[in-house]
């Protein structure tokens, strides 16, 4: 049974991901905006950073498509719940946490699909998502025993996965900011920087047009990191409150407790200079791809060494 879903699972993520840069590069062969006149710098600035509204090589994913990835939603959840917790045991490790997180994190795309034209990271988290789906089939996790069952250690393992599943759609949002600022940057240079950034990397620019505007983009990160420190906060306290009820012990200063408060501190730090300063720029968003990585090493980073490299059990 897990087979097929691990199939099912890989077939429709893959093949929405195939059908999506397909309709991607039909869409940019087509020869576009033929009959408009140059614009000046400032315009096409501002034309670049609205592109995603502007009608250019995509509007949004289709109902059929919708409705399709969903499906593969509700695969990918069932064989998630049923590889992790097989009759009433836990088997976890790194791969299952990358699979959980970008199930989570095209969870989060399924939604933000019905309010924003965001082509651009469809194609991006599907085939991210897809090769996650499949990454336990490669490498097997580590079977958890004492306390699995408990309410305390579930309810800790939903809202840490939901957290990281918001953080990692937030960092993928934060690298395509980056390049359309860049790309922006590059417009308003001279004319041989334009034409660079027009004709130099076209399928990057065209894939750059399906965003919507740089504004909107920047809401919807802080969104996502808004949430997701609540939920990174709440999964600090629940580990403290499981680690005394369950283990009969505080936490401890390991590895992954580290790394997981230091992640805490700098999205939280980063919050505060946002609603004090108005941080923003590229500043702020490698800030956010800094943090994400923090966030990774204190879980899915440290269990990649001791599983993989160093063929040890950790729980």
């Amino acid at each position: 049974m897990d087979i097929v879903l691990y199939a099912l699972t890989a077939l429709l993520y893959g093949g929405l991901a195939v059908a999506g840069w397909r309709s991607h590069r039909h869409a940019t062969s087509r020869p576009m905006l033929q009959s408009v006149p140059p614009m000046p710098a400032t315009a096409t600035t501002t034309a670049g950073a609205q592109s995603g509204f502007a009608g250019s090589v995509a509007s949004g994913m289709s109902s059929s498509g919708r409705a399709l990835l969903f499906v593969a939603l509700l695969a990918h959840g069932v064989l998630l719940h049923t590889t992790i917790f097989p009759q009433n045991a836990m088997v976890f490790g790194f791969a299952f946490a990358l699979s959980a997180m970008f199930w989570l994190g095209a969870g989060i795309y399924w939604i933000e699909s019905f309010f924003f034209p965001l082509d651009g990271l469809r194609l991006l988290v599907l085939p991210l998502a897809c090769v996650a789906s499949l990454l336990p089939l490669a490498f097997n996790g580590v079977r958890v025993l004492p306390y699995s069952a408990a309410p305390m250690f579930k309810l800790h393992f939903l809202i840490a996965n939901i957290a990281y599943g918001l953080f990692a759609i937030a960092a993928l949002h934060a690298i395509l900011m980056l390049l359309v600022e860049r790309r922006l940057h590059a417009m308003r240079g001279g004319i041989a920087q334009r034409h660079a950034a027009a004709a130099g990397n076209g399928w990057l620019s065209s894939w750059l047009d399906t965003l919507p505007p740089l504004l909107t983009l920047e809401k919807l990160l802080f969104r996502l990191i808004g949430a997701g420190f609540v939920l990174l906060t709440l999964t600090l306290v629940s580990g403290i409150l499981f680690s005394e009820q369950l283990v009969d012990r505080a936490l401890r200063l390991d590895h992954k407790t580290v790394f997981a408060i230091l992640s805490w501190v700098m999205f939280g730090a980063l919050l505060t200079a946002r609603r004090v300063s108005g941080w923003r720029g590229r500043a702020a968003l490698r800030w956010v791809l800094a943090s994400f990585v923090a966030l990774l090493l204190a879980y899915v980073g440290s269990r990649f060494v001791f599983e993989v490299l160093l063929h040890r059990a950790v729980v």
